[in-house]
């Protein structure tokens, strides 16, 4: 029996719930497929399939062995691939998700600079404010805010970062002076829009932690929303510290509280490039990811690479 290619039709099958529609896949014949899987089925001694005339269903070792089979053939092929690569320049699709606000303000501009550096390596970036299963929705990099939790994915911290409260010096100069958390309450609150409708922001001075609940003025589920209604006086917006360095450093926006640490979830804050975990990461995901801690990596350049346009200072890989 070829073993991987039984692999392959049992993953297939898992997947289209279909002989026939297997068989036309790979190009032989509905026995065929039939014979692969029981010959596999007997070598496990284990059922893995329910068979009708009307419809194939996994068992729970089935369903097991697939959810396994799919991260073990995903390996094989991307070895074949970064062997292939070796001997060749860095190529390929390289399908990245971030978080809006990294997204639009920090990517951009690496993205042109890396298309110089290594031309036949093509980036298909998608924005949203959620996390991603990088195998279910085939991405190889995402760009997260909070360290990633769930099994078979590896992270990379790009650096660590914490929240800023701020709003714009006219909305201050007619509102009642800040003076600890409690001082939120007599102010317009700009809120990221979390499920539950439950807001609250967490603010730290040493040891101490103090939760204010608030009733937020505007709701968003978009950092550039939220920092365009502070810019124009709207309220108090809760934003990581890099998105909003330059307005605080233009004068746009004001800093306020700053003897606290403030979180709406928590502290443990900053950018975490995540991939998944294989023995082999491929070229295209490593070459990208250097080449991004190269320009965001750390204190100073985070906040430096942030709005910056397409011109960074590279030079050209020989």
């Amino acid at each position: 029996m070829d073993r991987l290619r039984a692999m392959e039709l049992f993953l297939s099958i898992s997947q289209t719930r279909n002989f026939s529609e297997t068989a036309r896949r790979f190009g032989i014949s509905a026995t065929g497929v039939s014979r692969m899987i029981t010959e596999i089925e007997e070598e496990l001694k284990v059922k893995l399939l329910l068979r009708s005339t009307r419809q194939v269903a996994l068992t729970e070792s089935g369903q097991e062995y697939a959810r396994q089979l799919e991260g073990i053939l995903w390996s094989i092929n991307e070895l074949q691939a970064n062997i292939t690569a070796i001997s060749s320049a860095p190529q390929g699709l390289l399908r990245v998700h971030s978080r809006v606000m990294f997204g639009l303000g920090v990517l951009p501009a690496l993205l042109a600079e890396f298309r110089k550096r290594y031309p036949d390596i093509h980036i298909e970036l998608t924005l949203t404010e959620a996390a991603v299963d990088l195998r279910r929705n085939q991405f190889d990099i995402d760009f997260r805010i909070s360290p990633p939790v769930e099994a078979g994915v590896k992270r990379r911290m790009l650096f660590q970062s914490e929240r800023y409260l701020a709003a714009a010096p006219a909305y201050l100069a007619r509102k009642p002076p800040l003076t600890g958390p409690e001082s939120i309450l007599e102010h317009d609150c700009l809120a990221y829009e979390l499920p539950g409708n439950q807001y609250c922001w967490l603010f730290k001075e040493e040891e101490r932690l103090t939760e204010i609940a608030f009733k937020p003025r505007h709701v968003s589920n978009n950092g550039i929303a939220l920092l365009e209604l502070a810019r124009l006086g709207e309220g108090l917006v809760l934003l990581d510290d890099y998105t909003v360095h330059n307005d605080l450093r233009q004068g746009t926006l004001v800093r306020v509280l700053p003897q606290f640490r403030i979180s709406n979830k928590g502290f443990d804050e900053g950018m975490y490039a995540t991939i998944l975990d294989t023995p082999i990461i491929p070229a295209k995901i490593r070459l990208f990811l250097d080449f991004v801690a190269e320009h965001v990596a750390g204190p100073e350049l985070r906040f430096s690479a942030h709005g910056k346009a397409a011109g960074l200072s590279v030079t050209p890989a020989a």
